[in-house]
């Protein structure tokens, strides 16, 4: 079992992982590693049992994925404290079938908006996975960066130690910082965990909000009807996982309205989780019930308007717009911004025009 296998099991694989990882997750689990517990083995936490017999893993990695209810004794999932006995069966699971996955180079374009020896700023576009997984082995963000980087030797995709810093889902679009180096790569994630990181996303929702500003604040976790979305749940409970995003509004449309959101945390899904929340799921976002009409006229014109708009951008309106942080090395603050893609910007137009021709 390796380090990658092991961020697969966790409920949110890093704490740095930005708003809208895709889970791909599916509701049946595969075995990936099993082991029986000898006959005079010593009552033990699980943590521990496991954490002597999987390399290149943490005890921390351990303990996450139990909580996710990926580690079980006997068929049952255990807690982390779980004390293995003589004769117990422990198996990790994960939402996949076992497959051995190392990452090779392919030839797929990438918008690389900076990059020196220590990093890259790469401007992902929506429609393209960052990292290969279930039913997504190839044609990743990462399969295109080894490519990328073929001609660099100390660059090791497959090493844990070096690449992403942090990760968008597949389709959403924006920047994303990769790091070259080990020391690059454990430098941003401090910045990342430290909340010293500035992000900012472009958002089209649903609805239009009274207030100009807000800060919504609520815990994120898996929701307990359906795997595949994250929920909110009160702040400081013990369900899930702390998660703060900052809006300010920069248009409204009468029905939708498009909002800057600053990301104080970054919690999987937590735009799209946090906006459904407040009752402005994202538009078109199929997975939180933004791709109905949720504001808005109840005639076939506006149905067909909305459905147009739908065809224009058939994904969450979501852009990674700005990405600032300091650079490892040289101790210089970095700011980036990026253009919005021309599916969010021929959908807004498209908006712009309805307003001024229905009087909204």
């Amino acid at each position: 079992m390796t380090l990658v296998d092991m961020e697969e099991l966790e409920l949110q694989s890093d704490v740095v992982l930005e708003d809208g990882l895709e889970d791909e997750e599916t509701s049946q689990l595969y075995e990936h590693y099993r082991v029986v517990a000898d006959k005079k083995q010593k009552l033990l936490r699980v943590d521990r049992f496991l954490l002597d017999h999987l390399s290149n893993t943490s005890r921390n990695r351990v303990q996450r994925a139990a909580d996710a209810g990926f580690i079980m004794a006997n068929g049952k999932p255990v807690k982390r404290s779980y004390k293995v006995k003589p004769d117990d069966v422990i198996q990790v699971m994960l939402n996949r079938p076992h497959y051995e996955n190392k990452i090779s180079p392919e030839e797929i374009p990438l918008d690389v908006v900076y990059e020196d020896e220590d990093l890259m700023v790469i401007n992902k576009p929506a429609g393209m996975v960052v990292h290969p997984g279930f039913g997504n082995w190839n044609g990743t963000m990462l399969n295109a960066i080894a490519w990328h980087l073929k001609d660099m030797p100390q660059y090791d995709i497959n090493d844990p130690e070096i690449g992403l810093v942090h990760r968008i889902d597949k389709d959403t679009s924006g920047l994303l910082v990769v790091a070259k180096t080990a020391v690059a790569k454990t430098h941003l994630g401090l910045q990342f965990f430290n909340k010293t990181t500035r992000r900012e996303y472009h958002a089209l929702v649903w609805g239009n909000f009274v207030e100009e500003d807000g800060r919504i604040e609520g815990n994120i976790a898996r929701d307990p009807r359906d795997r595949m979305r994250m929920a909110v749940f009160p702040p400081g409970s013990e369900v899930g996982k702390s998660a703060v995003t900052h809006y300010h509004v920069l248009e409204r449309f009468g029905y939708t309205t498009l909002v800057k959101c600053v990301l104080e945390t970054g919690r999987t899904h937590q735009i799209r989780a946090h906006m459904r929340h407040l009752g402005h799921p994202l538009f078109s976002d199929e997975r939180y019930g933004g791709d109905q009409v949720l504001k808005g006229l109840n005639s076939a014109k506006y149905r067909q308007f909305i459905d147009n708009c739908f065809a224009i951008c058939p994904r969450q309106v979501l852009h990674a717009k700005t990405l600032g942080f300091v650079h490892p090395r040289t101790g210089r603050e970095m700011m980036f911004d990026s253009e919005l893609p021309e599916d969010m910007t021929a959908l807004l137009e498209k908006w712009r025009r309805y307003v001024v021709s229905e009087g909204v």
